[in-house]
């Protein structure tokens, strides 16, 4: 039988980015936050860690995008609010935020956990900034450290296969 792969919470020696949107800054702050509280949790080593703060939701994937080709990291964090409106524009800003968060990872093969709230009102939003319904700051580092244990599980299984 196969082994099961699957990624730890084990963050000793990781170097992880966190990418935080300035708008809602109020609740963005709260997910920052949250994230240090796993960071902690998960040992990793606040002098490997490194904030970068952008505009908006939009502008995570690129940032994410440049750290991620860095080689820098084992895995980045995209942490953003963006809350339902009376017009079309949370459709596109939530949307092509999800989308280009997810091809970074995909283009790049680093780990970007999605971090970003996407509510139809200031008191859902509330309540995933470290409310009842969590903190996705602290959910989003917790699935960094485990995507990056894993690929790392991944790679070196296929490596120790190639030198059977």
């Amino acid at each position: 039988m196969s082994p099961v792969l699957e990624g730890d919470l084990d963050g000793r020696g990781l170097s992880l980015a966190i990418v935080v949107s300035r708008f809602n800054q109020a609740l963005t702050e709260k997910l920052l936050a949250g994230a240090r509280e796993a960071l902690k949790k998960c040992d990793v080593d606040s002098d490997s860690v490194d904030v970068v703060w952008v505009p908006g939701s939009f502008e995570l994937p690129l940032a994410a995008k440049h750290l991620a080709e860095s080689g820098r990291y084992g895995a980045i964090v995209c942490l953003g609010c963006v809350l339902r409106g009376e017009t079309p524009h949370f459709d596109y800003v939530a949307g092509q935020a999800a989308a280009g968060i997810q091809r970074v990872g995909l283009d790049t093969g680093v780990p970007v956990a999605f971090g970003v709230i996407t509510a139809d009102t200031l008191s859902q939003a509330v309540e995933r900034a470290g409310g009842s319904a969590g903190n996705k700051g602290f959910d989003g580092v917790v699935t960094a450290v485990r995507m990056a244990n894993l690929v790392k599980k991944i790679d070196a299984r296929a490596e120790k296969e190639e030198g059977k």
